[in-house]
């Protein structure tokens, strides 16, 4: 790795924490979660094989999620908050209206599809991960993770259809 493990924190710390802010609901255990992920990264930066660093800590924060839920048994999309502090704060009053509008539908249509889908779903359409660092990230096959994905949109629209 070139950078420092500093660099990387500030640069990827919002996209971190905003994934498992969405994975666990909670700003607390989110926190606490990219904390963990930082620090498993900082432990196995030797480990890195040259992969993207973006997805490599995508990775980290999936396994720590992981563990989390394994203890906790339960996971959950961020219901308010997540989605709203990716859009830009200078929009008008109907357009917060309206974003306010479109990230709860999203949210919606997220809760209650599968977890592999629901994963699929947050990290490609939303962190904008390419299909093989998503892929990676939740340790699946280039083509199962397509399949996963097609599914979790599938059933998104079938949900928005009723």
């Amino acid at each position: 790795m070139k950078e420092s493990i500093e660099s990387i924190y500030n640069y990827y710390f919002n996209d971190i924490y905003r994934f498992l802010l969405s994975l666990s609901r909670d700003h607390h255990t989110a926190e606490d979660l990219v904390q963990e992920t930082f620090l498993r990264a900082y432990l196995h930066v030797e480990n890195n094989e040259n992969a993207s660093i973006k997805s490599w800590l995508f990775t980290v924060a999936h396994h720590v999620f992981i563990d989390y839920y394994r203890k906790q048994k339960r996971v959950e999309v961020k219901k308010q908050g997540f989605f709203s502090k990716l859009f830009d704060k200078r929009n008008t009053p109907e357009e917060t209206i309206v974003i306010r509008e479109d990230i709860q539908e999203i949210i919606n249509l997220l809760d209650g599809i599968p977890e592999k889908q629901k994963y699929a779903v947050l990290l490609h359409d939303f962190h904008e991960l390419s299909y093989s660092e998503a892929a990676a990230v939740m340790n699946v096959s280039l083509a199962n993770f397509k399949v996963i994905l097609y599914r979790g949109r599938q059933a998104m629209r079938r949900k928005k259809g009723e």
